[in-house]
């Protein structure tokens, strides 16, 4: 029993030095990003700690850019704050995908506020294979890296932003690619099976052709919603068919 307990103590550090490790690799495009936003929500007008508290508090990547753009365009509140949650829409969807593997404990909840595209995709690839004790520890880790790192890129922008820039003209040609970047990585593993696949394209088409049409806003959760469809209506073909090999090589 002391050996049981003393390999689950041991796990913990471990979880968590794995959640920092996963999670470096995003500080490749989070910085860049935040340093953008910082930047361009100073040129807006608004103040350095303003800036700060958008990334601290609302921490939602394409809707800050949003908040920011609207609220320095004289758009009323209401408009702002729907525009904002319809962005993200699409965390609705994210929920029960990561459901199964948080369980009942309701310290989960409060580390939701940690959860981005990025950190979505990389906790739906290393979840399913971890100790369930370990799980919690190695989302807040992963969570905590980058949350910090795109408040540091955000204070780095909007303090020192304009000048580096100016400085270094070319980063103003990068950033932008960064995010899309690092995105791609992560989902691209997952297109190992035909429901992945035609899910990740179906979502990528239609956000595609929604922007292309002129509806920018709406194609992210358009196309969230319609990969997670594609993928729940090809499940059950993909469980009949598993079902049916492993009936064959019995």
């Amino acid at each position: 029993m002391s050996n049981m307990s003393s390999t689950r103590a041991g796990a913990q550090p471990a979880a968590w030095l794995q959640g920092i490790k996963d999670a470096l690799p995003l500080l490749g495009a989070y910085i860049p990003i935040a340093i953008s936003f910082g930047l361009i929500a100073i040129q807006s007008g608004f103040g350095v700690l303003e800036t700060i508290l958008i990334s601290t508090i609302i921490y939602a990547g394409a809707s800050q850019f949003l908040f920011v753009a609207m609220v320095a365009a004289g758009s009323p509140l209401w408009l702002v704050v729907i525009m904002t949650l319809l962005i993200n829409a699409r965390h609705v969807l994210y929920a029960p995908n990561l459901a199964v593997y948080l369980g009942n404990d309701k310290r989960w909840i409060p580390l939701m506020h940690g959860l981005t595209d990025q950190v979505f995709a990389l906790s739906h690839s290393r979840m399913p294979a971890m100790a369930k004790d370990q799980r919690m520890a190695w989302y807040t880790s992963a969570a905590l890296v980058a949350w910090f790192s795109w408040i540091g890129g955000t204070a780095i922008g909007a303090i020192a932003g304009e000048e580096l820039t100016q400085r270094w003209p070319l980063i103003n040609d990068v950033l932008p690619f960064a995010l899309p970047a690092l995105f791609l990585v992560l989902v691209l593993p997952r297109c190992n099976n035909r429901m992945w696949t035609a899910a990740i394209a179906t979502a990528a088409v239609l956000a595609l052709v929604v922007k292309l049409c002129g509806y920018p806003n709406v194609a992210i959760p358009l196309a969230a919603m319609a990969g997670a469809m594609v993928f729940y209506a090809l499940k059950p073909a993909r469980s009949a068919q598993a079902s049916q090999s492993a009936q064959a090589s019995s």
